[in-house]
């Protein structure tokens, strides 16, 4: 600003002595008359660019300041050089939000911030799904008036935020949020919501899984003991007693038997170090051999066919296939009437290949489809019981049918039998011609005094 100064001082000087030579050379008036048209031109070129500055004051966009004349040229230029600064300095700023405004976008988490009246400032698209919140709509607005849940309230209200809550929401389906309140800056907060109803729902699963193995080896157990309590106490044992209870108890151990089996079978095939050991399976063979096993455990009291409509192969593991539709005919047999009539096919269909169990049965009401390859879930208990299921037969089958990339369908109405299908895609099926189509991997052959299937 001095250099400024300096110049206007320089030129009133200049003025001057050109006022008072002319003023010397033509008269004092004539020289008073050049000082004054001299202002006077200072005086107009100064509402010139005060005119100029004037209007730019109204639209005041960086890049059209007046460029000026006189000491108002260092002025406007100064004025445009902290514009330039001050827009790059905004961009900037502008590029930095935006850059924090896509990162917590990308966040899992919900992100709200709050002021010091709980007022919502700002919330991440994550937040506005956990809280049905709308960034337009409900800024401003108190969380309180939007997320109503009282423990919520009451937790805002501590103001001790050590440990999240743990809030639930029934908004269509389950949802619940862990939240926790960080307080910062000028008496603000930070709320942050993260989804966990995957990981409550498979904490309930678990303590429904030990609950459900309990439960389920405790009968027997029971049981067993019972009997042995009994024959403990007789003074001479009753041989009619003895080989009834020897009986029960053998029925009941191997309830638990095949029970173990079934849960290291589906421990083996949720183990993510279990890799699919794929070898070519002769299905057309595999299914003559169920069918075998399926005429041994209904003992004729089923009417029982075998459709095998193609010769295709299937790319995967022979055990485990074996294992899945063994469960399947096992439980047609179970829940079939006698003189129910039960038909196994294999055949292809629509580029797939579907191994499929229709059966004559009881049937199942549809309100429970959706739940039965869940671990111990079961439309019946005591008749699951009776028939000695575990409960496990139909998970062990979700998997195999998972680790081979298959689908599989289930039509039931009750009173008029059930379909279980597994569609196994194209490129897990071997044609005949195929050179893996001779490298055949033989089923074992069935046990004929008991099954492998578990319900």
């Amino acid at each position: 600003m001095n250099h400024v100064w300096q110049r206007a001082l320089t030129t009133i000087v200049l003025l001057a002595v050109a006022a008072f030579l002319v003023g010397a050379a033509l008269g004092r008036t004539a020289g008073f008359a050049f000082a004054l048209a001299g202002l006077a031109l200072v005086l107009v070129l100064h509402w010139r660019n005060l005119a100029a500055f004037e209007r730019w004051l109204r639209n005041p966009v960086p890049a059209a300041v007046p460029n000026g004349s006189g000491v108002w040229e260092d002025i406007l230029a100064r004025l445009a050089r902290l514009m330039r600064q001050q827009s790059q300095s905004q961009q900037e700023l502008f590029s930095a939000l935006e850059e924090l405004q896509r990162a917590t976008a990308a966040m899992p988490d919900g992100i709200v911030i709050l002021d010091e009246q709980d007022r919502i400032q700002w919330c991440n698209p994550i937040a506005e799904i956990h809280f049905a919140l709308d960034h337009q709509r409900d800024l401003g607005s108190q969380i309180t008036y939007l997320a109503r849940q009282p423990q919520f309230a009451e937790y805002l209200a501590s103001t001790s935020f050590s440990e999240p809550l743990v809030l639930r929401q029934a908004r269509g389906q389950e949802l619940v949020l862990a939240v926790q309140l960080v307080p910062y800056g000028n008496r603000q907060k930070l709320l942050i919501s993260r989804d966990i109803t995957r990981i409550e729902r498979v904490e309930t699963m678990r303590r429904d899984f030990v609950a459900n193995v309990s439960h389920e080896l405790r009968t027997p157990l029971t049981v067993v003991g019972g009997f042995l309590e009994t024959l403990t106490d007789m003074p001479e044992p009753n041989p009619a007693i003895l080989r009834r209870s020897l009986e029960l108890m053998h029925a009941q151990t191997a309830r638990m038997q095949r029970l173990v089996e079934d849960l290291l079978t589906l421990s083996s095939l949720e183990n993510a170090q279990n890799l699919l050991r794929e070898e070519p399976v002769n299905v057309p063979e595999l299914a003559r051999l169920l069918h075998h096993e399926a005429q041994s455990l209904s003992g004729g009291r089923h009417r029982l066919r075998l459709e095998p409509a193609t010769d295709h192969w299937l790319l995967g593991s022979a055990d485990e296939l074996r294992s899945a539709f063994s469960n399947l005919v096992s439980n047609a047999i179970r829940y079939t009437p006698e003189g129910g009539e039960i038909v196994l096919s294999w055949e292809a269909r629509e580029g797939d290949a579907v191994f499929a169990v229709q059966d004559s049965g009881i049937g199942i009401d549809p309100r429970h489809i959706p739940r039965l390859t869940e671990r111990f879930y079961r439309v019946d208990r005591s008749r699951s019981r009776e028939t000695g299921g575990t409960g496990l037969g139909l998970a062990i089958v979700k998997h195999v049918v998972n680790r081979h990339q298959g689908r599989l369908d289930i039509t039931s109405q009750p009173g008029r039998g059930s379909r279980f299908a597994v569609a196994f895609p194209a490129r897990r099926i071997i044609r005949k011609g195929d050179p893996l189509h001779a490298a055949e991997v033989a089923p074992e052959p069935p046990e004929p005094a008991r099954s492998q299937a578990t319900g």
